[in-house]
């Protein structure tokens, strides 16, 4: 098991004591800390788009990669919720140097992730509602993968952007949501969470169905009908970009994606 899943910087080798002050600096973080039912507890978070009900008026520290840390240290957490991607190499560094407990999680597959609910819910004092919310996603993962189970799977390529070309590689999480739905990522050999490829490289693994963003990053693979997926029309935007955000909503957008992808096995 990989051991940065729920681990916690400088907090994992002393006794948990309780918080009361936590900032999160990743989404998915800080939808896991409503999830819990916990957010009496955050005193500020990274912004990125529209804030649910329960976070208007709290402190914003900046944006992706662009952490306001004196705003930070003016909160006084005592506990920092992260996601390695979303701040720099030299502002982790930063954080870490403050000795505010950082809680670090970067969940690689569904199951990780259902482990990370537990041990959010256990840092913050919410160990019950982080077990249950863990046991809850893998019922859930459990009837995804009895009803959505498919061999062989279905190859599909999902496009992270698309000028330059970028995919997702088989490490990162949203290669587990497609062999969840009974599909396979064709370039899950990758190790990089977010590798550059080359549309040769796309045409020779001929996926059955492309996957991005949106409709309008998809118009520059009409002009390869050799492609099965341009043959058969199968070019389609990704249904819940909440995909892209490891927390308990994951589940939904997950199953989304699955009733996608069987219309691919119906064509």
């Amino acid at each position: 098991m990989r051991l940065l899943l729920g681990a916690c910087l400088l907090a994992c080798a002393l006794p948990l004591a309780a918080v009361e002050r936590v900032v999160s600096l990743a989404p998915s973080m800080t939808e896991i800390m409503l999830e819990l039912d916990a957010a009496d507890l955050l005193v500020g978070v990274l912004d990125a788009g529209e804030r649910p009900p329960a976070l208007v008026g709290l402190p914003s520290l900046g944006r992706h990669e662009q952490v306001e840390l004196e705003t930070l240290l003016s909160l006084k957490p005592d506990l920092i919720l992260l996601w390695p991607d979303s701040v720099t190499p030299s502002q982790r560094e930063q954080l870490r140097l403050t000795g505010i407990p950082l809680h670090i999680g970067e969940p690689h597959d569904l199951q990780e992730l259902a482990e990370q609910f537990a041990a959010v819910g256990a840092r913050i004092g919410r160990e019950r509602q982080g077990r249950e919310l863990a046991e809850r996603f893998r019922a859930g993962l459990q009837r995804l993968r009895q009803t959505y189970r498919r061999e062989p799977p279905l190859p599909v390529f999902y496009q992270v952007w698309h000028q330059p070309l970028y995919t997702i590689g088989g490490g990162q999480i949203i290669s587990d949501a497609l062999r969840l739905c009974g599909a396979e990522n064709v370039f899950a050999e990758l190790q990089l969470a977010a590798p550059q490829v080359s549309v040769e490289a796309v045409l020779q693994r001929d996926p059955a169905v492309i996957l991005a963003g949106s409709v309008a990053e998809l118009q520059t693979w009409q002009a390869w009908p050799q492609l099965r997926a341009t043959r058969r029309q199968q070019l389609w935007a990704v249904p819940d970009k909440g995909l892209e955000r490891p927390s308990f909503q994951m589940l939904a957008a997950t199953e989304k994606l699955c009733e996608l992808l069987l219309r691919a096995q119906r064509n």
